[in-house]
C-alpha cells in the first residue's frame, strides 16, 4: 500500500526534475549581429519594407526565380537549390518576417494577406517585374495567394507540400505555441528536442537530419524576437481563401513529399483540381520539405517545369 507520504515525495521529486529541466533549457535572445557572422551570404541583402526588416539573398542572372520558405525555416532551406539554379537564373531568396535573420514585425502583421502585401512591395522595391515563384508550405500558401491578385507578374508557379487549406492534425510544435500554459517552452526555454521533433516530423529519413542542420534551424530560431513572433503566428485564426485558387492563369507545378506527416499528400490533387492550367509531381520516401531532404531529385523536377 503507497502512503500519502509517499506519493507527496514523488510529486515533489517530478516537479523538481521538471523545474532542472526548465531551467537547463532557458535560452537567451541571439543579437542580429552575432547570427550574422555565421549565417549572412556573401550575397545577402537586408532592406526594410513597410517598415519591416527582411533579409534576402540575391544571387545569378537570368529570368528572377522568387523562393519562399515555411514555417519555421528560413532562406536557408533553399541552399542547396539556390547553388544550381543561379547558374541559369537570377535567384531571390527572402526570409519572411518572423523567422531567420528578418526577425519579427513590430506590428505583428502576420496574417497571409500581410505576407501577400509584402511580397508585393518587395518586388516593387527591387525592380522585379516578371518571375517565377516558389513556396513550400507557408511560403506556398503566400506564393499561390500572390498569384491569384498579381498573375501577370508570376511566369510559373510552384507549390511544394503547400499550405492553404485547414489542417487535418494541427503540427505538435503549433499546438504548443497556441498553448497559453505551455506556450513559455517555445518562448524561455526551447529546448532542442522541440526542435528535432519538429524536423523528425518534416524529414521522411531521419538520418538526413545531421546536427548542422539542427543547429541552424535551433539558433535562427533565437534571433531576438523570433519566439514570440512564432507564438503570434500561431495563434491566427485560419482564414480559409481557397475560393481564389481558380483566379490563377500561370502555369503550375505542385510538388509533394508523399510522406508528409505535416501536411498530407491528399492535397496536392485539391490544389490539382482547382488550378486551371497544373500538373502534379509525387515524390515517394519524401517528407515536407523536398528541397531539403531530396534537394537534387526534387530540383530536376522543378527545371524540367520550368523549361518545358
Amino acid at each position: 500500500m503507497i502512503s500519502f507520504k509517499q506519493i507527496f515525495i514523488a510529486i515533489v521529486f517530478v516537479l523538481f526534475a521538471f523545474s532542472v529541466l526548465l531551467i537547463s533549457n532557458i535560452a537567451r535572445d541571439i543579437p542580429l549581429e552575432e547570427l550574422k557572422t555565421e549565417f549572412k551570404n556573401k550575397n545577402s541583402r537586408f532592406v526594410e519594407v513597410d517598415g519591416t526588416f527582411v533579409h534576402y539573398v540575391d544571387e545569378g542572372d537570368g529570368i528572377p526565380i522568387i523562393l519562399l520558405h515555411g514555417t519555421g525555416a528560413s532562406l536557408h532551406t533553399w541552399d542547396l537549390w539556390a547553388e544550381r539554379l543561379k547558374d541559369k537564373y537570377r535567384v531571390l531568396r527572402i526570409t519572411l518576417p518572423g523567422f531567420g535573420l528578418s526577425g519579427p514585425r513590430s506590428d505583428k502583421k502576420y496574417k497571409i494577406k500581410d505576407y501577400v502585401n509584402l511580397l508585393e512591395s518587395f518586388v516593387e522595391k527591387i525592380g522585379v517585374k516578371k518571375f517565377y515563384l516558389a513556396g513550400n508550405s507557408l511560403g506556398g500558401s503566400i506564393a499561390w495567394l500572390y498569384t491569384s491578385f498579381y498573375d501577370k507578374k508570376v511566369k510559373k508557379l510552384i507549390l511544394i507540400n503547400s499550405s492553404g487549406f485547414e489542417f487535418d492534425e494541427i503540427p505538435f510544435v503549433i499546438k504548443i505555441a497556441r498553448n497559453s500554459f505551455l506556450n513559455f517552452l517555445i518562448k524561455k526555454t526551447s529546448p532542442k528536442f522541440l526542435i528535432k521533433k519538429s524536423l523528425k516530423e518534416v524529414y521522411y529519413d531521419d538520418k538526413l537530419i545531421s546536427k548542422s542542420i539542427i543547429n541552424r534551424y535551433y539558433k535562427l530560431n533565437l534571433r531576438q524576437g523570433n519566439r514570440q513572433a512564432f507564438i503570434d503566428r500561431a495563434s491566427i485564426n485560419y482564414k480559409d481563401h481557397t475560393s481564389r485558387l481558380n483566379k490563377i492563369e500561370s502555369p503550375t507545378l505542385i510538388l509533394w513529399g508523399k510522406n508528409d506527416e505535416w501536411i498530407n499528400v491528399k492535397f496536392a490533387q485539391k490544389f490539382k483540381t482547382m488550378i486551371k492550367r497544373s500538373r502534379v509531381s509525387i515524390m515517394n520516401e519524401t517528407g515536407h520539405i523536398p528541397m531539403e531532404e531530396k534537394p537534387y531529385e526534387s530540383l530536376k523536377i522543378i527545371e524540367d517545369f520550368l523549361v518545358d
